[in-house]
């Protein structure tokens, strides 16, 4: 069988292709019957636009958001009552550590320990030759994956960004980071040409 789809691409990351991506999103969704959509939000701006996007579709949103401390000791940076909004609406707001980086990065980072690891290497290499976005969309997916958020059988729409907002989305076949060799990216809808 043959498949032909358009990709969208961007002439630049960032926050301003958020509402573009936001609609193509539901959109390959819906095309695909995919009911879920996992999309990354530190502070919330994204969560908010896709809130507004899946209105009335019956699409779930997974919104992964930094870990506790990521940015500053014991702080959350995403909004709290927009997190009670969204999850009075019945979409879900979880709050994990980077699949791909973690305890890893606390290694790479230590004067005692020093030196690169395999998992950021892994990252790296999708930030470099692909897309940050791509990067943040595979790790939201594991941590979705191994919060039981998704399942690893049925295709999700994942979305990341480059720093802030949305600007890559992806149809991804879901996998818990143990089994990450298990995940694939089965489309790519949009993402920035130029990195």
């Amino acid at each position: 069988m043959k498949i032909t789809k358009t990709i969208t691409y961007f002439d630049s990351p960032g926050p301003k292709n958020t509402a573009d991506c936001a609609e193509l999103a539901v959109e390959r969704a819906k095309d695909l019957g995919i009911t879920k959509i996992v999309a990354a939000s530190s502070g919330g701006a994204t969560a908010r636009e896709f809130a507004n996007a899946v209105k009335g579709t019956g699409i779930h949103l997974v919104i992964v958001t930094h870990a506790f401390g990521f940015s500053e000791p014991g702080v959350w940076e995403f909004d709290a009552e927009l997190a009670k909004e969204l999850r009075a609406a019945g979409h879900t707001v979880l709050c994990g550590t980077h699949a791909l980086s973690g305890l890893e990065r606390a290694l790479s980072r230590s004067p005692r320990v020093g030196g690169g690891s395999r998992t950021e290497a892994v990252a790296e290499a999708f930030r470099r030759t692909i897309a940050v976005g791509l990067k943040v969309a595979v790790e939201c997916v594991l941590i979705a994956a191994d919060q039981g958020a998704v399942g690893v059988t049925d295709e999700v729409i994942a979305v990341g960004g480059t720093a802030e907002g949305a600007d890559t989305v992806l149809v991804i076949r879901p996998a818990h980071t143990a089994a990450f060799f298990d995940l694939q990216v089965r489309e790519i809808v949009a993402m920035p040409r130029n990195r």
